[in-house]
């Protein structure tokens, strides 16, 4: 019997290599009449409210960052900045070389496979546009959800996506958000990727309580799954 049903994954950080703001993001801010610095603050203090969708559409929570920075943008600036954010998010992110080959596995195996990210707006825009979109079998977004990892809702809303128990699932994260003991705590066996590059990530709420398994590479995650559990 294989040791579990699917396997979930954490996005930034796991599915993808370290993130890092790129030039776009500084180059959005000063059309919209912003310092950069200011901005980047602003994010960063309020990403998990953002990532629950508090502010609404995308449109209105840039506005509402926009005017805590100290701008004061017009309908225009707000429209023109919105395929600008979704393609810096995106520039950001470059999938880890084994993530296609890892899920393809996964698939053919015929484990289960789900996303649960933090996230706001802009990966639910871009995500269909990855070659790793159509090797997940659900897809859990905060800022759609409502709620940050580790909330027990967020994990057992790919539960009920795929049909398992969390007793029957593997999830592999970052660290990011607590989310390695939230899964835990709703009955997932976690795992750490630590990958060499993460040393520089962009996380918020690292989970430095968690004390479980750590691993290199997606690829590891195969091993971890074909394992046969012991007899009791």
């Amino acid at each position: 019997m294989p040791a579990y049903s699917a396997v979930v994954f954490d996005f930034f950080g796991t599915l993808t290599r370290s993130v890092r703001r790129g030039p776009q993001h500084a180059e959005i801010a000063r059309a919209l009449g912003c310092d950069p610095d200011v901005v980047f603050g602003v994010l960063d203090r309020t990403f998990r409210t953002r990532a629950r969708g508090v502010f609404g559409s995308a449109e209105a929570t840039l506005r509402w960052v926009t005017e805590q920075a100290g701008g004061r943008p017009r309908r225009a600036q707000l429209r023109a900045a919105m395929p600008a954010r979704i393609d810096a998010v995106r520039a950001d992110t470059r999938l880890r070389e084994d993530a296609v080959s890892a899920l393809t596995e996964l698939k053919r195996r015929g484990l289960a496979t789900a996303l649960v990210s933090d996230c706001t707006h802009e990966l639910p825009a871009f995500l269909p546009s990855l070659p790793v979109a159509g090797l997940l079998d659900a897809r859990v977004f905060s800022v759609e959800l409502g709620v940050c990892k580790p909330d027990p809702r967020i994990y057992l809303a790919a539960c009920e996506q795929l049909g398992v128990h969390p007793a029957e699932c593997l999830y592999v994260g970052d660290g990011g958000s607590h989310e390695l003991t939230g899964a835990e705590a709703v009955g997932m066996t976690a795992v750490r990727l630590a990958a060499p590059d993460l040393s520089d990530h962009l996380v918020f709420d690292q989970d430095t309580a968690f004390t479980g398994a750590t691993i290199t590479t997606l690829t590891e995650v195969l091993a971890l799954v074909d394992r046969v559990p012991e007899l009791v």
